[in-house]
């Protein structure tokens, strides 16, 4: 084979053992110019096993920087530079500090850094935007084209049109992608900001406006001190927070009862619940008043709690100039809409038994401590901010808050391992920024978007945005469309370039997001460059990710170009600070370690590759408020615990945004009339094989998770529809086609679909691949302007 024919393949000048070093790393049959080599290849690899079994190999601790939840411990085992097999943590196994072991995700790895699909070199669109067809350029081409541009932009629209897109596969703590692109904005003149996250928009706004912050769990540890723990809609097993399945097993272990509530059954409720309860989608509230109901009019809750640390549980206990009847209490009962929140009432909105609401209630309410984790699926939909306040005031009627084994509910952050980032410095726009979910609003209507649309930091005598959205760059991040919702409404916007004039995006594989790239860059891997990693709240450990390889093809570090465009800016001295990605985490170690002298040096870290903090004391969220009110008061306005928000009274919007936790029918609900066109509800979840839409490529993993949408066996029956059919699952934003999958794990009226599946219309339109935000809608939540992805209504027929 000609060595012209390997530099068009693999886009660089390199020698035909080393492309066999780098594809014989990853064991699948490596197809070239038509000929697939399985057995030679096959071959090759295991004989290489068996000689690095004999031979001494060099073996380096890291983890990934993808947005992950787990950050699970990867040893990476080289040879002659090449990552020949991953290993994980072998260290003993102890309560206070668990092994850090690998998932299928993160055993799969090497066929992602591996992967003969990577972006190979720079790229310039030459087709229409989405179409996916660009012409290899070099980086100095590249990088001159994105400053012309953007210098362009920024004199004819002002700094405000520059935005960098919410999301990010490259997450690291030190060097995240998204933080840099905007330390670089901010040196030449400032940008549009974004807030909220779309995991956690409605959680972390609601739950400020009961206890004033977000850091409302404890501990793990303290998990096996409860009597009772319901995982409501949180689904930890497969989605992967930190260590938390791990402390539920010892919970489990100890013979702490665990009730899951979902509409689906999934891997959580199969192998640790001692109960599942199927609940309709959007309603999770109604069930929470239901239970309410029973606990107060029983004399279940905790009134001398009440009285003490709360504000508006009850007439007796609400702020000045409120009118009589708006308390919970009031509500719950229904002393003014004559309407009592019963287990009857509720049942028939969420379709659980009154029964099994009145039981569970009871069993929370008397067997104390007991801990409610609130996951944020059920918040991610129309009105989600009121499941969150109905979790944290079940929490705090029964008096579980700020004791051990308890759980305030809410967000549930806590933050045992801080790192510290590279500062974005400060944007010369101010705090001038919109919901992340609204972005695509922002390119469409920017200039008519204001403060009842989330925008913060508006100008003084401005009313809305100065421009809209002009130049986006989306780094490693695949929301561009496919985590956003609508995918054929967003995929209009950005085809459209008299909106967004210019978009960047740098990424390792040609996702849907960078087919509309107007310059497509090659992204190395976490396995080719330096950082660090924590996992999700709750967070017990930090990771060095070291740089195990060089970075294959012309692929680059986010940090890497971005200087490279600092430097064609005239700003490289003052975004590097003349600092290499090596000084960074040297810096951000130090400065970690002024706020935890624990905090490894970075020889120690390299050494150890892992610092992870011992259990050996528990912490609890709220125990100084609760032990010592006088001297330790919540972070709210009133220094209480607000079951009422007077703050959310004076939003003077309450239907949608009420003071306390009330149940209100979503759109695209089971109340909603468009139910009679479209009588299925949506929904769908974080699958074990992806971490969000990373890994969909992965031909390993999908062998582990195929994509496939759940149905319940009675509403197939209705429908035709039999195991393994494809069905094409519609409503009025889109059609996707799809395998089923009967079973009797998903509830009657519900369908489910993993998210993260890779958009892939065909030439009518239609999605092939199961991609759950073709169907999804773009209308936001009421009070944090959040994403309302699981709120859908579909129906279902043989494709």
């Amino acid at each position: 084979m000609s060595g012209q024919l390997f530099d068009k393949i693999i886009g660089k000048s390199m020698s035909r053992r080393s492309f066999l070093k780098w594809s014989g790393a990853v064991t699948a049959p490596v197809v070239v110019g038509g000929f697939v080599g399985k057995s030679q290849i096959a071959s090759k690899v295991m004989a290489a096993s068996k000689e690095n079994e004999l031979m001494n190999e060099q073996i380096l601790t890291t983890c990934s920087t993808i947005n992950c939840g787990g950050r699970c411990l990867i040893k990476a085992h080289i040879k002659d530079g090449v990552i020949t097999r991953l290993s994980t943590d072998a260290k003993e196994d102890k309560f206070e500090m668990p092994q850090l072991r690998g998932c299928i995700r993160g055993r799969g790895y090497r066929q992602f850094v591996y992967n003969p699909d990577r972006l190979k070199y720079p790229m310039k669109r030459v087709g229409k935007r989405g179409e996916g067809k660009f012409e290899q350029i070099s980086w100095e081409e590249a990088i001159d084209y994105i400053a012309n541009e953007l210098t362009r932009i920024t004199k004819q629209y002002g700094p405000a049109s520059r935005y960098s897109n919410y999301a990010s596969g490259h997450s690291g703590s030190i060097i995240g992608a998204g933080n840099m692109i905007q330390r670089l904005f901010a040196l030449t003149g400032g940008y549009l900001g974004y807030y909220n996250s779309y995991s956690s928009a409605q959680v972390t706004h609601a739950t400020n406006y009961t206890y004033g912050t977000t850091q409302t769990g404890n501990s793990l540890d303290t998990l096996s001190d409860s009597k009772l723990i319901i995982l409501w809609g949180h689904n930890p097993v497969e989605t992967r927070f930190g260590l938390t399945d791990y402390y539920l097993r010892k919970a489990k272990e100890a013979g702490v009862k665990i009730v899951v509530i979902d509409p689906r059954q999934s891997d959580t409720a199969v192998t640790l619940a001692d109960e599942w309860i199927a609940i309709a989608p959007t309603t999770d509230a109604a069930m929470m008043d239901g239970m309410m109901y029973v606990i107060i009019s029983e004399n279940l809750h905790d009134q001398t709690f009440l009285d003490k640390y709360c504000i508006g549980f009850d007439e007796e206990h609400m702020p000045e100039g409120i009118p009589t009847g708006e308390s919970l209490k009031s509500y719950i009962l229904g002393d003014k809409d004559g309407v009592p929140k019963t287990p009857e009432w509720a049942e028939k909105i969420c379709k659980v038994p009154a029964d099994i609401i009145r039981k569970l209630a009871r069993e929370y309410a008397t067997n104390k401590p007991s801990a409610l984790m609130t996951g944020w699926g059920p918040q991610r939909q129309a009105y989600g901010e009121q499941y969150v306040r109905g979790g944290t005031a079940l929490a705090a009627i029964t008096g579980n808050v700020g004791i051990k084994g308890g759980w305030a509910s809410g967000t549930g952050y806590i933050s045992l391992v801080k790192t510290t980032a590279v500062p974005k410095g400060k944007n010369p726009l101010g705090d001038l920024s919109i919901p992340c979910f609204l972005w695509t609003d922002a390119v469409v209507r920017g200039t008519e978007m204001g403060a009842k649309d989330g925008v913060n930091g508006l100008p003084e005598g401005h009313e809305t945005l100065p421009t809209s959205i002009k130049a986006i760059f989306n780094l490693a991040g695949n929301t561009l469309i496919n985590q956003h919702s609508d995918c054929n409404r967003t995929a209009e916007i950005l085809k459209d370039e008299s909106l967004a004039e210019l978009i960047v995006v740098s990424d390792v594989f040609m996702t849907p997001s960078a087919k509309f790239a107007d310059i497509l860059l090659p992204s190395n891997t976490f396995m080719e460059r330096w950082d660090i990693g924590t996992t999700w709240a709750p967070s017990q450990h930090a990771i060095l990710s070291q740089q195990c390889i060089e970075s294959m093809y012309e692929s680059k570090a986010d940090y890497e170009w971005l200087t490279m465009l600092a430097k064609k800016l005239g700003i490289e001295q003052e975004f590097t600070e003349g600092k290499t990605q090596m000084d960074w985490i040297k810096w951000s170690i130090e400065e970690s370690r002024k706020k935890d002298p624990n905090f490894p040096t970075f020889e120690e870290f390299q050494k150890m590759g892992v610092y992870q903090v011992s259990l050996d004391k528990s912490y609890i969220a709220f125990e100084d408020q609760i032990k010592d009110p006088a001297n330790n008061k919540f972070e709210t306005p009133s220094g209480k615990i607000e079951i009422f928000s007077k703050d959310l009274w004076d939003m003077n919007d309450h239907e949608e945004i009420p003071a306390i936790a009330k149940y209100i029918p979503s759109w695209e609900g089971p109340q909603d009339p468009l139910i009679k066109k479209y009588p299925l509800q949506l929904i769908g979840w974080h699958y074990k094989r992806r971490c969000h839409s990373t890994f969909d490529n992965n031909k390993w993993l999908e062998e582990a998770g195929p994509q496939v949408m759940w149905m319940n066996k009675k509403d197939a029956m209705e429908r035709n529809i039999k195991d393994g059919d494809k069905a094409s699952v519609f409503n009025d934003r889109g059609e996707v086609h799809i395998p089923v999958k009967l079973t009797n794990r998903v509830i009657p009226g519900t369908v489910a679909i993993p998210q993260g599946a890779w958009w892939a219309p065909d030439k009518n339109g239609i999605d092939q691949r199961g991609a759950i935000n073709t169907l999804t809608s773009q209308r936001p939540s009421p009070l944090a302007k959040g994403n309302p992805q699981h709120t859908n209504l579909v129906e279902v027929k043989k494709a």
